[in-house]
């Protein structure tokens, strides 16, 4: 009886100081942060599925809880959410931070080299990857991957848009620096609108058009209200799936490399196909629903040339004040990005 009351106390005892190993095969919780909702078609393309792989490579060790609609964090707010540890992971929009990623804002520059947003996802990752100052600008979180929109589409209500006379003068809903000036520069209005009254003012003719991608078009039904598609040399916007770097830092190697086989520059391309490539066909067959025709023009080889000579200044004021902040290799980043 004693030696069974002996043996009892030492499991006690191994079990209080070896806290962990009474619960080595519970999952580690992760909280998982975005603005988009549930029902979100990047939400059931890209964000769930990346989940799926991310609990099955690390074999139940993790499991991802996801707050949607900002009920963990507003979109504003999830890159801080993410450093401060209120989220342990977050899908944010970059363009909430003007000036925070001054270097890796360059996939948002316009007639960069990629028609895709799994290309240009790819090319950014490959940039990242390839230059420390990038790197440098994420430093106060782990980032799991970087994925763009694609180029950004020109719709437009009554006025078909073929040629620089035909933008001429016409009010375009804008966002960011790069594409502002972009519009300006080929004789546009820049007007800034917040997304959500986007719908009302196409219909309104308080703007004639604007640059969005096939996401938003589906996402905001902007067929119901529009005339027209263009596809012209705009700039895309990028995001970060990013991770609290003390969280990251407690998971054990095997754990961490697990994550990163399906993140990264795969993680970046699937991120990039399946919350926006794949939105194109869902927005056409949606709008064929709603009795309406997208039929896509395109500029002339000739024009589209054109409208990216005179969108050049854009380039070189990104590359101006990249070389102010003192990021002097700006020009060798631009000429990688033109490269690839």
């Amino acid at each position: 009886m004693k030696k069974n009351n002996l043996l009892f106390l030492l499991i006690v005892f191994a079990t209080f100081l070896s806290p962990m190993s009474a619960f080595a095969d519970d999952p580690v919780i992760l909280r998982f942060t975005t603005q988009n909702n549930e029902n979100n078609l990047s939400s059931a393309m890209a964000l769930r599925p990346w989940v799926e792989q991310v609990e099955r490579v690390t074999k139940g060790k993790v499991k991802i809880q996801i707050f949607y609609g900002q009920t963990l964090a507003k979109g504003q707010d999830s890159w801080n959410a993410v450093k401060s540890g209120i989220a342990d992971i977050g899908w944010c929009p970059q363009g909430y931070w003007p000036g925070l990623t001054p270097l890796t804002d360059i996939i948002t520059l316009p007639g960069l080299p990629f028609s895709n947003a799994e290309q240009g996802s790819e090319m950014l990752w490959r940039l990242y990857s390839q230059y420390p100052a990038m790197q440098e600008e994420f430093k106060d979180v782990k980032v799991l991957l970087l994925h763009t929109s694609e180029p950004y589409l020109l719709i437009t209500k009554g006025r078909q848009v073929r040629d620089l006379a035909d933008i001429k003068g016409i009010k375009i809903r804008t966002f960011g620096r790069n594409l502002t000036t972009q519009v300006k520069s080929l004789g546009a209005v820049p007007v800034t609108i917040p997304m959500p009254d986007t719908y009302l003012a196409l219909q309104k003719g308080t703007v004639d058009g604007m640059g969005v991608p096939w996401e938003a078009i589906n996402g905001f039904r902007f067929y119901e209200v529009v005339d027209h598609y263009t596809e012209v040399p705009f700039g895309a916007l990028f995001f970060s799936v990013s991770m609290n770097k003390n969280v990251w830092n407690k998971l054990d190697k095997e754990t961490q490399d697990a994550i990163m086989s399906v993140s990264g520059q795969e993680g970046s391309k699937f991120w990039g196909k399946n919350f926006f490539d794949l939105a194109k066909n869902k927005a056409i067959e949606n709008a064929a629903k709603a009795g309406k025709k997208i039929e896509v023009d395109k500029l002339s080889p000739e024009e589209r040339k054109q409208w990216i000579d005179m969108s050049r200044p854009v380039w070189e004021e990104w590359i101006n004040d990249n070389k102010e902040k003192g990021n002097t290799n700006a020009e060798e980043i631009m000429d990688s990005a033109l490269k690839m």
